[in-house]
């Protein structure tokens, strides 16, 4: 007695679901210059490595003599793989099957993959292309009534946020529940001019009256701008590498430590030319990136979301090998002041550094939050608020090094003061309640309005004022506790992280984080 007329027929199935949609729907596919959804497993994972799930999930068609003449397989791939000799979980659309839609299968493939992640914490990869929700209103006539909208397995996706490192690509249009998930992640990226994630898509966005092309409505440049999506690339290989880039610098799952890195820089090294770096005119701004690059590990500044908030830098990089969470202002944007988003991309930030429990670097240049009549609007002072509660909400340990200015409500934002203040300033330090260039005239308004002279009188009083907002003076008060030498800083940085390297457990008495896309 033999099974091999059953494995023969297994083996058929199999071959046939790997076809995916057929030729004419993967002919299309590379005509639009995208990968299938086989060609992207290939290029994600380590050879040979993919184990999948569901391989001959779908719809079969019999002849009348029960034989299988037939097969479309159903369009939502996954299983487990290795990326660069890890252990992932990897679930993927098939746009040549129903432009990824869902069909019966689908939905229980997502909710697995999703459950299979969490519970073995797995590192989960998202490969997204088409709406991964209900499909098409057609479905109306085959299942012969209208459902009540649910999002299946959205528990699954929204418990993963707090358990294992998720990110998401956005390889195709994706809208709906794909986009839905796509932002429902540590890290979402898209490819440029190939990807694009909305709401709703072109014709029903028609129906209230906006014309819109594709790109216009959802393409990369627009998700970048409005903080749906990290980052983008200029293709499917590059947006691969990110991930996997992003992702070495995170554990496997959260309450687990994450892997120190290759050891290649010198802790100590010094840089005399950061001593130069600050313009002694305040009004001019300098290079944040550069003084990044020249402390931390040589080539390991991972930057994320560029182009939202960028008034703030976020980053992932590595101090003596250790991976650190790198949060900085960027003085050429607004001089470093807060916008509501540069808040929210603080909030998020420290959310997913607290989540993997990777210490904080801050580099502070903060002359306090953006004001205006668009600033109010844009309801900055609630969101700057949000992002000043996540700091103080984090157990992680923090170190923080004030470069130059720090002001106001935001410029406290540089870390929990009623923690140990690990803390340094460069002899750049300039911080208080208000800016002196404005602080004179508020506060002495009315008796620079009694004086004979107002211009004499508002110099003498400011210069009577930069000798005391000196840092020296602050610094005789230990009100901040130490100055070094700016060449020094990647020294006192990487003694930081090898202090705070057996911090990066979760501890009993430290809460779960509740993180949120």
């Amino acid at each position: 007695m033999s099974w091999e007329d059953e494995i023969s027929e297994l083996r058929k199935r199999q071959a046939l679901a790997r076809g995916m949609g057929g030729p004419d729907k993967l002919a299309r596919q590379k005509a639009a210059g995208r990968l299938n959804v086989r060609e992207r497993l290939d290029l994600l994972l380590d050879p040979g490595s993919f184990r999948e799930i569901g391989s001959i999930t779908g719809t079969a068609q019999t002849g009348a003599d029960g034989a299988l003449e037939s097969f479309t397989p159903a369009n939502c791939v996954f299983g487990r793989g290795r990326m660069s000799g890890r252990d992932v979980a990897v679930v993927a659309d098939d746009f040549t099957v129903r432009g990824g839609a869902a069909d019966a299968a689908i939905i229980d493939k997502q909710i697995q993959a999703e459950t299979m992640a969490g519970e073995l914490g797995l590192p989960l990869i998202r490969l997204i292309e088409g709406t991964g929700g209900g499909g098409s209103v057609k479905s109306i006539l085959d299942m012969g009534a209208s459902y009540v909208p649910f999002n299946p397995g959205w528990d699954q996706v929204t418990a993963n946020l707090e358990r294992v490192p998720v990110v998401s690509l956005a390889l195709g249009p994706v809208a709906g529940l794909g986009a839905a998930r796509a932002v429902s992640s540590h890290y979402c990226v898209m490819v440029k001019g190939q990807s694009q994630m909305f709401i709703a898509g072109p014709p029903v966005v028609a129906g209230i009256g906006e014309h819109v092309t594709k790109e216009e409505l959802g393409g990369a440049d627009v998700q970048l701008a409005a903080g749906a999506a990290d980052d983008a690339y200029a293709s499917e290989a590059d947006a691969m590498a990110a991930a996997r880039w992003f992702l070495s610098y995170l554990p496997d799952r959260a309450g687990e430590a994450a892997p120190r890195g290759a050891v290649t820089d010198d802790p100590v090294r010094s840089d005399p030319a950061l001593r130069a770096i600050i313009p002694r005119d305040k009004r001019y701004g300098y290079d944040m990136r550069a003084i990044l690059n020249s402390v931390c590990d040589a080539g390991s500044v991972f930057e994320m979301g560029r182009h939202f908030g960028s008034s703030v830098i976020t980053a992932l990089a590595r101090l003596d090998g250790w991976p650190v969470a790198v949060l900085a202002s960027n003085p050429n944007v607004y001089g470093g002041g807060w916008t509501a988003e540069a808040a929210q991309k603080v909030t998020r930030f420290v959310d997913l550094a607290e989540t993997f429990r990777l210490p904080v670097t801050h580099f502070v240049d903060i002359p306090g939050f953006v004001i205006g009549a668009r600033a109010e609007r844009a309801g900055t002072i609630r969101h700057g608020a949000r992002a000043l509660s996540a700091i103080y909400q984090a157990s992680v340990p923090w170190c923080t090094i004030l470069i130059r200015k720090a002001f106001g409500v935001a410029g406290a934002a540089m870390m929990n003061h009623t923690r140990f203040r690990y803390r340094y300033a460069w002899p750049s330090g300039d911080w208080g309640s208000l800016p002196l260039e404005g602080g004179v005239e508020a506060a002495f308004k009315a008796a620079l309005e009694q004086s004979d002279d107002p211009g004499a009188m508002k110099a003498d009083l400011a210069a009577r004022m930069r000798d005391l907002a000196s840092p020296f003076r602050t610094a005789e008060r230990f009100w901040i506790e130490e100055i070094i030498d700016p060449a020094e800083t990647r020294s006192v940085l990487t003694e930081f992280a090898r202090l705070a390297a057996p911090l990066r457990t979760r501890a009993r008495d430290v809460p779960q984080c509740r993180y949120r896309p």
